[in-house]
Parts: C-alpha cells; structure tokens; sequence
C-alpha cells in the first residue's frame, strides 16, 4: 500500500520552487515509501510553472549507477537534461534502483529474453511513483516519456510492454525487450539507440526488437547504430539535439491514432 503522507508534503512544495542562478538544474532529493520499502529519487521541477501541464520524462540508470544515495544515478543524464530544460520544459523523474536488484530481473548477456511475469520490485515501486506525481504535479498525461540506458535500457522495454499505453514515446538505449511482445508496441514511437562493438549488452538485443518491431507493423520506430561505438552509445544519443526535438513533438493521442 502507497505511503502516500510521507512524500505528498515534499512533492507539492516543488511547485512553489522559483528560479535562480546555478551551474546545474536542481533535482530535488527525495524518497518513496511503500510499505517497509524505500525508493529514492530526483525530480526536477521547473522553477516556473506555465499554464498548461508540463511533459514529463522518466530516465532509468545503468547497473554502474545502483545503490541508495540518491546521487550517483544522474552522473550519465546530466548534461542532457541542461540541454533539455532549456529548449523542452519538462519535470524530469530518475529513480534509483538498489544495488542487489534489477530494473528487469533478466541476464543481460542472453541472446534474448520473455519478460517475467512480474516486474521487478524497484519498477514496480517506480511505476506506482509515476502514478502518484500525476495526481498532485500539473503533468500532462499525453506527454509522458521514458528513456533508459544499459540496465534502464532494460527497464524502459519493460515498462512500454507492461503498460503499452501509458507512454507518448520511448528510447530505450543499448537495452533488450521481449521480442514476442512487440505486437504490443505497434502503435508507439520508439527511438532505439545502440553501439555496434558493445561488449556488455549484445547489438542483437536492440537489432531484434528493430525487426520485431517493423514486423509488428510499427512505422513509427526508429533505429540508430553507431558502428563505432562499444557500449557507451547513450554518450552519442544524448547529445544528439534531434532526438530531444523527435521525443517531445510526440503525443499520446497522435500516437494512439496509428
């Protein structure tokens, strides 16, 4: 059951955040509770809040960036949610999961995988903190997105497939989904990056949902492959101006209608 008295007080107070000089954006700290369980969290909030609803972006970290201080997961977003924030206002949310779980409790090495029958406990806790920010930030519902790298590469297929309507858009990056489920996703702008020389999470992973994904009769999904890039392909991704242009011109309801 959601612990909701404990985080409703910190997220509201967001709203009331006004803008200052800085080197960085500022992520909020905080921490969501279900039951004995704790998920922490940034959120950024833009400082002013305009008068419709803002987008919101979910980012999922790699295996590199597990644990519990609430720190170390932004180290690969950071740059990229400056750049965002100044041209695509957004609330941006980045859970961090534990250091002895998974966003998908799957090998990362296999060839390929079928998605379990739960999700994970960190993605699941995610998913219900999704869930409360929508009832209490001004979010709009149409405009929600998900990216994730390597491990959250991972966690972002998971996620479109277990709630295949509840995304605007997704990019998922050096990751691996469930190919016999992309039927699934037929209606959802996807945008899938990887490295070709990726020695960590095989090239085959984002190749196979590619073609799984065409064959589902998705004309929507888009692949870049970078032939000279080991597995650090979210460096390249990120910094591509195009793709953030891409995500945040894309609405749930547009992308229903395909």
């Amino acid at each position: 059951m959601l612990n909701a008295k404990k985080f409703l007080p910190a997220v509201l107070c967001f709203c009331l955040l006004t803008g200052n000089s800085r080197a960085q954006i500022p992520f909020r700290h905080a921490s969501y509770i279900m039951g004995n369980d704790t998920l922490p969290y940034r959120i950024y909030v833009p400082g002013t809040l305009p008068d419709a609803p803002l987008p919101l972006l979910i980012f999922l970290h790699g295996a590199g960036s597990r644990g519990k201080d609430n720190e170390r997961h932004l180290t690969h977003f950071r740059q990229a949610a400056e750049y965002i924030q100044k041209h695509y206002p957004c609330v941006i949310l980045a859970p961090q999961c534990p250091k002895d779980k998974r966003w998908v409790e799957v090998d990362w090495s296999l060839p390929s995988h079928q998605m379990p029958g739960e999700p994970s406990h960190p993605l699941a806790m995610s998913m219900h903190l999704l869930d409360s920010l929508v009832r209490v930030l001004p979010i709009d519902t149409a405009r929600l997105y998900i990216t994730g790298l390597s491990m959250g590469g991972y966690g972002t297929w998971d996620w479109i497939q277990r709630q295949p309507g509840r995304f605007a858009a997704a990019v998922p990056v050096c990751g691996g989904g469930d190919t016999t489920r992309a039927a699934s996703l037929r209606h959802l702008p996807i945008w899938i990056f990887h490295g070709a020389l990726d020695r960590v999470v095989p090239v085959s992973r984002s190749r196979d949902m590619y073609r799984a994904l065409q064959k589902a009769g998705n004309g929507q999904v888009r692949y870049s492959e970078y032939p000279d890039v080991y597995h650090d392909s979210w460096k390249r991704a990120y910094a591509t101006p195009e793709l953030w242009q891409w995500l945040f011109s894309q609405t749930k309801n547009a992308a229903a209608k395909h």
